[in-house]
């Protein structure tokens, strides 16, 4: 081989061996790393959600589906499902605080969509729901029909208002929505009579449904509503470990044996 030649593939091997370098970093291959030197996961949940992600006024403790879920992947990291930070999160916070590494996944009653897939990476679906409508028990309202002309309350930062108000245009009705920041202010709007509907997911509703006996949790639904666990987009690692995680609990039984813990039957995962 002449000289040149031995330079040239002297200076490809060094070039593919940076492109090497650069394409584990990017890859986000050292997610898990940094929890590890950190001693501990970041976790966004719902802090006012019964079954799924709830902070027991009594205890001081979250607790609920996602809680749980959240220690599995801190024992899967650690073998210690103690090493774990919850944040509390809404449907507008939960999105940034991933972001900008605030926390390292968001388990948080969050729908997976093809848009949301554009921002944020998913973990299998771990529980399906649908939207559905909570009202007063002498409303006399019975279906989104009843609601032509009224207004719905609903959580900022969700697409909740938007995807009724698609429903309603197909009926050929007209609602409107109020935005709220958690789901007890939308309680109290809809006791108040700020708002004749509360609505979100059919497993949060019956939550506060109980806390209410004066209201009544319409049967209709909505829209298929998917959860996963969200992860940023590069932390391919992280993402992949959660996935592992949830299809573990589903072949193993512990996820229909959460279901129950919890109360929840809106619906299984798929």
């Amino acid at each position: 081989m002449k000289r040149g030649s031995r330079w040239l593939m002297a200076g490809i091997g060094v070039l593919l061996a940076l492109s090497l370098t650069a394409g584990c970093g990017g890859g986000g291959g050292g997610a898990i790393a940094k929890i590890k030197e950190r001693g501990y996961l970041k976790v966004g949940v719902k802090a006012d959600v019964l079954g799924f992600g709830y902070k027991n006024p009594d205890t001081g403790q979250f607790e609920g589906l996602e809680i749980d879920i959240a220690k599995a992947v801190a024992k899967k990291i650690f073998g210690d499902e103690s090493k774990v930070e919850f944040t509390p999160v809404t449907a507008k916070t939960r999105t940034g605080l991933l972001d900008s590494g605030d926390i390292d996944m968001v388990a948080a009653t969050f729908t997976i969509t093809e848009e949301r897939k554009k921002i944020v990476d998913f973990s299998p679906v771990y529980y399906s729901d649908g939207i559905q409508l909570l009202v007063m028990k002498d409303s006399g309202i019975q279906s989104l029909k009843d609601m032509d002309g009224k207004t719905i309350g609903v959580s900022k930062g969700a697409d909740t208002g938007q995807r009724l108000k698609d429903k309603a245009q197909e009926l050929g009705i007209t609602v409107n929505t109020a935005e709220y920041e958690t789901y007890p202010e939308i309680l109290t709007a809809l006791e108040a009579g700020r708002v004749q509907a509360m609505a979100t997911d059919g497993s949060i509703l019956k939550t506060y449904q109980a806390q209410d006996p004066n209201t009544v949790l319409l049967p209709d639904k909505y829209s298929e509503e998917p959860y996963g666990i969200a992860t940023k987009k590069g932390n391919d690692d992280l993402r992949d470990l959660v996935a592992d995680v949830i299809n573990e609990m589903k072949q193993s039984g512990e996820l229909q044996k959460l279901y129950e813990k919890w109360g929840l039957t809106g619906g299984g995962s798929s």
